[in-house]
């Protein structure tokens, strides 16, 4: 009964004031009292909090006490303040008093608190934003997100000269007064050349400090022009984390001959100061760079003064590593491709499913009402394979692999070729799952920040299980001992790759042969007995870390140069043509390594 006179949302039978005022004149006191006489003051008291004694007000005033005929309240505005105000039964004077005090406080903080005595409702209004405090940019600090803008989206320098980019550029407040400004096209083009000036400087001294570097190069044609391309790759013996950075990426006039590409690269070497710690350089199978490799080395530093016109000739080949992506993809496609052709049970089926596969790429690459057809029915667009790119015509058919053949059909009926038969759609399925393993470690070997050289030969190991294909390929690495040495000291591999004891002796013969005699047995258990597997683990043994360090500096492939390519497509090309080549290859070398985003 008292709870359902107490809460007004309950009561229904008496009008708004009518009812507020019997409550306040009548029911309360007569309720007070009642509570007041009990025994038990604890009880009244608690009782009494829980219905309140008005509760058109409990969000801003909680009760404390009463004492004799006046109420203690507790402001739930001043918190974490305790400010108690006594109030009597039948007057809240005192407490409208303390809220409008406090109203002019809390406007200060933009919260503004209001109570209705009619419906008891609480207004909350937004706070303003005050923006008069915003943060600023110097000159300095403009001019260097200015390159950064450019250099990361490989834009051309007139774009600082855009009248759209410079009233940007006007929005912006600059610290101590006025607005940004944009460089003109000179002024930006100097400051690139001392932020590349920059960059050179940290890391000729950034290779000082590293012992063990190897680099990736290649040579790329664009334009009618030759660029040779060439990227540094260490381990950073602090943290044990791949580190890279591009060295180069100039234009190579003449012909691209073995001599001119080894003195090309030398050059690019010497200019860094890293010749004699390069311990590996990573390139394609082209056959100028092996040759380059075999027949060239670089002159050693010789007190002799008699020495200094005497140019040797030796052979350097353990120096290059060829790419084993290349590789790979030399077995995916053109091994392949000669053994389906050679067995008369595959030839025909092998030679018809691509035929009408590459009708249908042809179609659809050059029509657009094609295009739309093929949409239309599967919601996905056919890839169509490029020579360039490694794992492309695989994934090109499993691209249509994924098609069911009644689309496939419906597909070749509207677009006017031959169906592709059960026996094909089968027969592609089938070659999508041989291939499968060959493009997952395709994949795995052109990486880069989590890639050591040391994860060639596991790899291998277990591709070696699914083709013959790679004893033949890679004959010369799998029992090199320096690709060995780099997968037993990467703790994720030690020996768990190898599968026979034979071999398992000879990786452990290799490792004890760059250890000292009395500490052999010492280093061999350490590296067994490693539980983690990070790279970082190495941190605490110094000579299996130097070890590591040495082998598993190079790359399994030159993907990282490739890459780098990439990058050059933006650069030099047609909106990149006011770009002169000297500025083109600067904003090509502080995109690759970061350099504004650091």
């Amino acid at each position: 009964f008292i709870n359902g006179i107490v809460d007004k949302r309950k009561c229904h039978v008496f009008k708004k004031k009518t009812f507020y005022s019997l409550l306040n004149t009548v029911i309360k006191p007569t309720l007070v009292s009642l509570i007041s006489g009990l025994t038990n003051s604890e009880f009244s008291l608690n009782l009494l909090s829980e219905m309140g004694p008005w509760p058109h007000i409990e969000i801003m005033f909680t009760l404390v006490k009463v004492r004799n005929s006046s109420y203690i309240m507790r402001c739930l505005l001043c918190l974490p303040k305790q400010t108690d105000i006594s109030a009597f039964k039948n007057l809240t004077s005192n407490l409208r008093k303390h809220t409008t005090t406090m109203r002019a406080k809390l406007s200060a903080r933009s919260t503004n608190v209001s109570s209705s005595e009619g419906d008891g409702a609480t207004l909350l209004k937004q706070a303003t934003l005050d923006f008069s405090g915003q943060q600023q940019v110097t000159k300095a600090e403009l001019n260097t997100l200015i390159a950064r803008y450019v250099v990361e989206n490989m834009l051309p320098l007139s774009t600082v000269e855009s009248e759209s980019f410079r009233a940007i550029l006007a929005k912006i407040p600059i610290r101590g007064g006025g607005r940004g400004v944009a460089p003109c096209r000179n002024t930006f083009a100097k400051f690139i050349d001392s932020e590349y000036e920059k960059i050179n400087i940290e890391l000729k001294k950034s290779f000082e400090e590293i012992e063990y570097i190897s680099t990736t190069a290649d040579i790329w044609t664009a334009h009618n022009k030759i660029y040779m391309g060439v990227t540094a790759h260490w381990i950073n013996p602090n943290n044990m984390e791949r580190e890279k950075a591009a060295l180069a990426c100039r234009q190579f006039k003449g012909h691209h001959t073995h001599d001119a590409i080894a003195v090309e690269l030398d050059n690019i070497h010497s200019t860094y100061g890293i010749t004699h710690k390069i311990t590996a350089t990573v390139t394609d199978n082209g056959s100028n760079f092996v040759k380059a490799f075999k027949r060239y080395q670089p002159l050693e530093e010789s007190d002799s003064e008699d020495d200094e016109d005497e140019v040797t000739f030796t052979d350097i080949n353990d120096a290059l590593h060829r790419c084993a992506s290349h590789t790979l993809n030399l077995i995916s496609c053109t091994d392949v491709d000669k053994w389906l052709l050679s067995k008369p049970a595959t030839k025909a089926v092998y030679r018809s499913a691509t035929a009408k596969c590459t009708a249908l790429w042809n179609k659809t690459s050059r029509s657009t009402l094609a295009t739309e057809t093929v949409d239309e029915l599967v919601s996905k667009k056919l890839l169509v394979p490029c020579t360039t790119r490694w794992n492309s015509f695989y994934d090109a058919l499993a691209r249509i692999c994924e098609i069911s053949k009644v689309d496939l059909n419906t597909i070749s009926s509207k677009l006017g070729l031959t169906a592709i038969t059960e026996r094909e759609h089968q027969f592609l399925k089938e070659y999508c799952t041989v291939m499968k393993p060959l493009t997952v470690a395709l994949d795995i070997l052109q990486g880069e920040d989590n890639c050591f050289h040391g994860t060639l030969l596991p790899t291998m190991e277990t591709l070696m299980l699914k083709t013959e294909a790679i004893k033949t390929r890679f004959a010369d690495v799998l029992g090199n001992e320096e690709a060995i040495l780099a997968a037993v000291t990467l703790p994720k591999f030690k020996l768990r790759w190898l599968r026979s004891q034979e071999l398992k002796d000879k990786a452990k013969g290799s490792l004890l042969a760059e250890t000292p005699p009395l500490q052999q047995k010492t280093r061999w258990q350490t590296i067994l007995n490693l539980q983690h597997k990070n790279f970082n683990s190495l941190c605490g043994f110094s000579l299996i870390k130097k070890i590591s360090l040495r082998y598993n500096a190079a790359t399994p492939s030159s993907a990282p140069v490739e890459r780098l390519f990439s990058l050059g497509k933006l650069v030099f090309s047609p909106r990149g043509t006011d770009c002169q080549t000297k500025d083109s290859k600067k904003l090509l070398l502080l995109r690759y390594n970061h350099w504004f985003s650091r």
